[in-house]
């Protein structure tokens, strides 16, 4: 089979080449667009079914607007890829979520065109709307587009500063990409044509001139104002946003380029708060992806001709582990019921969601209502399992302390993706929860070390009677047996995993196994910690009393984390052993393999050794023999 040529996306490195293709070569453009995008992702993984269904958008914007003067700013990302293309990386798609290659997200040190860095959702309004006031303080006459789906509007964040902007009146455009297709009845010829006459110029010319003249007539006036809502009431869902203070057009055709132009291109023009909804079809122009846009969002390396992927490797990842233990103890505890902020297929829910509808919540991208929701239920007698992404968990904070911890309420996180997560990069790197959960009164912080501890672990957590936390990375574990019996853990209990000479090392979670395999080189005594709240204390005064050097071992920032409540403990307890605190540094890593990422961090089994060896007081390698030298 033949390579694919791109004739006309090939003459577009910059939005400026884009501005000079004639209006009728667009849809060309955005069929080049499309097959170039299935292309490459085809061979990269990464985010492909939101891209695909804002091809003919960001074609539209660029050739509608000066970026980067005008700024652009995208929420989450996901749906940036065909924008990443447009704007001078065309060539670099290949390296797409590898180390040193273009990130998954927008990213303001990448290029001048990511006005704004970002990898969680819902931030998108708040970050345009800065900008727009800053172009009014400033005399700058930029332009500025908040794009924001319908999934990230269902956050509070997005409506806070919706609301902010149009009581500011600020010249700020919002376009809403709706690609739920519920509304899709409103879209077609009608639609389309009414929002290109309520954003033209003559209607808007005649209804701001007739504002200035009945205005000065309160009764006409009003007679007016209520006609006007009356009228676009009947024909388009814009009560809301009008009520919040936008002027609203649409919805219209996501994929008709023409309209969009033409309508972009008036609301340019237009001042004041706008916004604008477009439906869209999520996974556009590929049919495995149109088919099922949700397995299509994230994908591996598939075979563009027929969408297989490339199978995932094989092994319980803990994300399944979780999934399975939730409907078993949902099975044997009517009370539990289970929440997640829009992650049901990330975080291992789907089969419970099947299984037991009416105990699954599903809450949207609202991290923080999902916490003081699960307090709620909470209060009444059920006990619910918060199951959320640790990168995620950093949006709800607020709520965990003052809604659940200090009412000391049973709520269980399961806390997927700590650590490191790989390709997904420092947006979403679950780097800081031991930090910000072991400060909090009345927690309880877990760390699994294999498959079945995790389970054992949700069990404790579950029927633990206050909030309790489980940590677990992504992907898969060692590989331990699991069993199937709901078996708890005692509280604040660890382990002895292997007993050595001089050098202990406390390992938490993810990082036991590779403390193991260098232990064996060093004749190393390793505790797998288990808790990090509360913490072993008479395990760790023990090997501190029986041990020259204490190495802590962590997948979380070293700063605030489970190395710093050791040294707490021993201050605390006259014990001054040498201790090494290993875990990640103070500063964001960049996207590589995960295995890669800590390698760079030193937290392989190869880079624990060397640290080791070099932080042994001097004279001790000779004392603990020839393994030191």
């Amino acid at each position: 089979m033949p390579a694919p040529t791109y004739p006309l996306l090939a003459r577009v490195d910059y939005p400026e080449d884009l501005r000079r293709l004639k209006p009728a070569e667009l849809d060309e453009l955005a069929g080049e667009l499309r097959r170039y995008l299935i292309d490459t992702v085809s061979k990269t993984g990464g985010h492909l079914a939101a891209g695909l269904g804002t091809v003919e958008l960001t074609i539209a914007l660029h050739y509608v607007f000066d970026t980067p003067h005008d700024r652009l700013v995208w929420d989450i990302g996901h749906q940036t890829y065909p924008h990443k293309i447009l704007t001078g990386r065309r060539g670099r798609m290949p390296t797409l979520r590898q180390k040193d290659g273009l990130s998954g997200f927008p990213r303001r040190a990448e290029s001048e065109y990511d006005t704004f860095g970002v990898g969680h959702s819902s931030t998108s309004v708040s970050a345009a709307l800065g900008m727009a006031v800053a172009a009014a303080r400033t005399g700058d006459d930029r332009k500025v587009v908040a794009v924001i789906g319908d999934g990230a509007l269902s956050a509070g964040m997005a409506f806070e500063a919706l609301n902010n902007a149009g009581d500011a009146h600020a010249d700020l455009l919002v376009i809403l990409n709706d690609n739920d297709m519920s509304i899709s009845p409103n879209v077609g010829a009608m639609s389309n044509y009414l929002v290109r006459v309520l954003s033209g110029k003559v209607f808007t010319s005649v209804r701001e001139g007739s504002k200035t003249v009945l205005s000065t007539i309160p009764p006409v006036w009003e007679f007016a104002k209520r006609w006007e809502e009356h009228v676009k009431g009947m024909i388009m869902p814009s009560t809301l946003f009008e009520e919040l203070g936008f002027n609203y057009f649409g919805p219209i055709d996501g994929h008709d380029i023409p309209t969009l132009v033409k309508t972009l291109r008036n609301l340019r023009d237009l001042k004041g708060p706008r916004f604008l909804h477009i439906v869209t079809r999520k996974g556009k122009g590929y049919d495995p992806a149109e088919g099922d846009p949700c397995v299509y969002h994230g994908v591996t390396p598939f075979d563009p001709a027929t969408g297989k992927m490339e199978k995932k490797p094989s092994g319980q990842t803990y994300t399944r582990v979780f999934g399975d233990w939730l409907c078993d103890m949902a099975a044997a505890d009517p009370r539990l019921v289970a929440i997640t902020p829009a992650m049901r297929e990330g975080s291992g829910m789907v089969e419970f969601s099947e299984r037991f509808p009416d105990r699954y919540f599903d809450v949207g991208i609202a991290e923080q209502h999902a916490l003081t929701f699960a307090a709620g239920l909470a209060c009444d007698g059920l006990k619910p399992v918060v199951a959320i992404y640790s990168t995620f968990l950093q949006r709800a904070y607020d709520q965990l302390i003052h809604d659940i911890c200090l009412q000391n309420l049973p709520v269980t996180l399961a806390i997927d993706r700590a650590g490191l997560v790989g390709a997904d990069g420092p947006t979403h790197a679950g780097s800081f929860d031991l930090s910000y959960l072991r400060c909090l009164p009345n927690m309880t912080v877990m760390a699994p070390a294999d498959e079945n501890e995790c389970r054992q672990m949700l069990t404790t957590a579950f029927r633990h009677g206050g909030p309790a936390a489980v940590r677990y990375p992504r992907g898969s574990g060692p590989g331990a047996a699991i069993d199937p019996a709901l078996t708890t853990l005692p509280i604040g209990q660890g382990e002895i995993r292997r007993h050595g000479k001089r050098v202990a090392m406390l390992a938490f979670g993810s990082m036991v196994a590779p403390a193991l395999a260098a232990a064996d080189t060093l004749n190393a005594t390793v505790a797998n910690m288990r808790f990090i709240k509360p913490l072993d204390e008479q395990l760790i005064l023990k090997l501190a009393d029986s041990h020259a050097l204490l190495v802590t071992v962590e997948e979380n920032t070293v700063a605030g984390g489970a190395g710093g409540a050791v040294s707490e403990c021993l201050a605390a307890n006259g014990r001054t052993p040498a201790v090494l605190h290993l875990g990640l540094p103070d500063n964001f890593l960049e996207q590589a393999e995960h295995a890669e990422m800590l390698a760079a961090c030193g937290l392989d089994a190869a880079g624990i050794v060397r640290a080791v060896r070099a932080a042994l007081p001097s004279g001790l390698a000779r004392i603990l023999g020839t393994a030191y030298t």
